[in-house]
């Protein structure tokens, strides 16, 4: 992690960017994979997880422990930095249009091609307190380690050498690979991950700071989690069950409306990171 590497920019933020992502998130696919075979009456690996995660924010985010000579690069380079009261709400209302604007976007992709129809766990084989704890600790893991793996490590360093947008692109295109490995998912949802990363890498951009797009990332993926388990559907899916394509049924009124409120979600989302991009500016 140190900053002086001679290592190629892109070379060092990604491999870098990954090796932190992979810490915090492998400790609790296996312990969610063993509470499913041992316990599930019981949520026992949440509360495994809640220490683990705290070392690694402590030591990923904080930069407490060995080496020493790393400790202000990881602190700089998770770039967890405190944001202003004005900026919160800026940056908040900016993300959600941000993330209305990628849903409808879906549902545009949704009517051109054919999506995955994603699969997972049954929630009534397991208590309603484990699935809850389950969700909660995923969102948080994934919203904590993800944004600080890729918005942090892996977004500063490249968007410091090659600029914001090829930095989103590098990002956006390595957190869907990193997706690619789950069975439903597949090349065609890349511009998915693509809209996601310019979403949460324009907060970090505009604030310098991965906090607002911590907390829309854990409240995303609550979403994704319950929209799934209680109603057959992803985020990335408009419908449980995939409809036509209009190449398949032709336009229709729904596909009409929804690419409409797309065109106004995309520009009240463009307004929006202006606004925060200009609050966000020093004074001269």
């Amino acid at each position: 992690m140190n900053s002086g590497s001679q290592v190629p920019v892109l070379i060092r933020a990604v491999g870098i960017g990954l090796v932190v992502a992979a810490t915090g998130t492998l400790p609790w696919a296996a312990l969610v994979a063993a509470n499913l075979r041992y316990g599930s009456d019981v949520p026992w690996a949440a509360v495994v997880m809640a220490p683990i995660l705290v070392l690694w924010w402590r030591y990923m985010v904080d930069g407490h422990g060995a080496p020493a000579s790393t400790r202000h690069t990881r602190r700089l380079d998770s770039r967890a930095n405190a944001v202003s009261e004005d900026l919160w709400g800026l940056a908040i209302g900016a993300g959600l249009l941000g993330l209305v604007a990628t849903l409808l976007l879906q549902g545009v992709l949704g009517r051109l091609v054919t999506l995955p129809q994603q699969r997972d766990l049954d929630p009534s084989l397991y208590p309603p307190l484990t699935v809850f704890a389950w969700v909660a600790m995923s969102a948080v893991v994934s919203g904590v380690v993800e944004e600080t793996a890729y918005r942090g490590y892996m977004q500063g360093g490249l968007e410091r050498r090659y600029g914001l947008t090829a930095a989103i692109l590098v990002t956006g295109g390595l957190f869907g690979l990193n997706h690619f490995t789950h069975p439903e998912v597949g090349l065609v949802l890349l511009p998915y991950y693509l809209a996601i990363a310019a979403v949460y890498g324009l907060l970090a951009s505009a604030t310098n700071s991965t906090l607002p797009s911590m907390v829309l990332h854990a409240g995303g993926n609550v979403f994704s989690a319950l929209g799934l388990l209680l109603g057959g559907r992803s985020e990335w899916q408009m419908t449980a069950v995939a409809p036509p394509t209009v190449w398949q049924a032709g336009v229709d009124a729904a596909f009409v409306a929804n690419l409409t409120a797309l065109v106004v979600a995309g520009a009240a989302t463009t307004l929006a990171y202006r606004a925060l991009f200009r609050a966000a500016q020093p004074p001269s």
